[in-house]
């Protein structure tokens, strides 16, 4: 018996050696091979990502519209209408918002370069008034071309898309490999939506088959409760962003402030972001319309911090909060550590990570029946019964 162990350990110590001389000697070989597998991976990777929302509007479809009792006989039909549905909303909604942004965007950018010029002979006239400033910095100003200076920076920004320009046709070939990707990612997220059920079937006869009864409820526990945060999360967020954006554009035109279809959607796109989203669209609106009446900014600033406290007091709580579970302090210090992680991109996903966590943690604590209390991944009985029922 000794022996036995004696030889396993020897081997043991012997393929760890032989693993750490090949990662430590071939490591940029090792890198190389890795990396290429991953860029490989990435369209398939983000497939399945890209899935995942359209996967809930087409449930949605599914349950109100094409329900299966209606429809029975009619699986593969009834799939690609609802898939055909939800890519469509999902484009129609994005394509609406681009038409209401974009063109008053852009003209307001074109106010702004028109206005600088007699905003800042507005500042010289003020200042020539004011006895206290020097008469040397007075003619400094004063002796500032800003149309020439306006001009110079259009000439600039010209000069700069033109080079961009002319290097995107010089890497034609990465925009090439990028548009492949992207076409394979879309690819990818139908086959992945028309074959779900199999798939999910698939992977739970392959965990259960391998791995212990133990690990597989209490993996696919984890796996149910992410999937219902997130799925809670997008849902709400997306329901309370339409609110937002709808309850501005209408204060907007009761109050005669301009821009109100484009600041709207601006307002309703930013408020997916969690917290922060609504103050960044208050901003950027609020400095466009500076552009045009500072009155009309300032009214504008009081109705959204009116609107503010009725969507985080009223709307959000409802929408959001008691979809997710997670409490306003567990919120902002998810969104706050996401951010400084991985930026809007985090903002948007640690909100349902930490939903699991939290209710993993409350789950673990008020199981009264589990043998261990210190079993964070301990699986409640009510989910087990659910796995015996499906």
């Amino acid at each position: 018996m000794v022996k036995k162990i004696n030889l396993k350990l020897i081997i043991s110590i012997v393929v760890a050696a032989l693993a750490v001389y090949l990662i430590t000697h071939y490591w940029p070989n090792i890198a190389d091979f890795t990396g290429s597998i991953q860029a490989a991976a990435t369209p398939i990777i983000f497939g399945f990502v890209l899935a995942y929302p359209i996967n809930i509007l087409m449930s949605f479809y599914e349950r109100h519209f094409f329900p299966k009792k209606q429809t029975k006989g009619f699986s593969g039909v009834r799939k690609v209408v609802c898939l055909a549905g939800a890519v469509i909303s999902i484009v129609g909604v994005v394509a609406l918002v681009t038409v209401l942004v974009a063109p008053q965007f852009v003209a307001c950018i074109k106010m702004l370069f028109a206005k600088i010029p007699p905003a800042a002979d507005f500042v010289m006239t003020k200042l020539r008034e004011n006895e206290f400033i020097s008469k040397n910095l007075l003619n400094a100003l004063n002796e500032f071309d800003w149309q020439s200076k306006l001009a110079d920076m259009a000439e600039t920004i010209a000069t700069g898309v033109g080079t961009t320009v002319g290097a995107a046709f010089s890497a034609l070939s990465s925009v090439f490999s990028t548009v492949a990707n992207i076409i394979i990612t879309i690819i990818i997220s139908i086959y992945v939506l028309i074959e779900r059920d199999r798939l999910l079937r698939q992977l739970k006869k392959i965990g259960s088959h391998y791995l212990p009864e133990r690990i597989y409820n209490k993996a696919s526990h984890i796996l149910s409760v992410l999937n219902d945060s997130f799925h809670k999360f997008i849902v709400g967020q997306c329901l309370e962003a339409v609110i937002l954006g709808v309850l501005c554009t209408i204060g907007m035109y009761l109050l005669r402030i301009p821009y109100a279809p484009m600041i709207g959607a601006l307002m309703g796109f930013t408020a997916l972001i969690p917290i922060f989203g609504g103050l960044i669209g208050a901003g950027v609106g609020a400095f466009l319309i500076l552009m045009d009446s500072p009155i009309k900014a300032l009214i504008f600033i009081v109705f959204v911090i009116i609107l503010q406290q009725i969507e985080g007091n009223l709307i959000y709580p409802k929408v959001v909060g008691n979809s997710t579970g997670l409490p306003g302090l567990w919120v902002l210090a998810a969104v706050t550590v996401g951010g400084s992680v991985s930026g809007i991109l985090g903002m948007l996903i640690a909100v349902p990570i930490a939903a699991t966590i939290y209710k993993l943690v409350r789950d673990d604590i008020n199981n009264k029946n589990k043998k261990s209390r210190w079993d964070l991944l301990a699986v409640p009985d009510s989910f087990k019964n659910k796995e015996k029922e499906d």
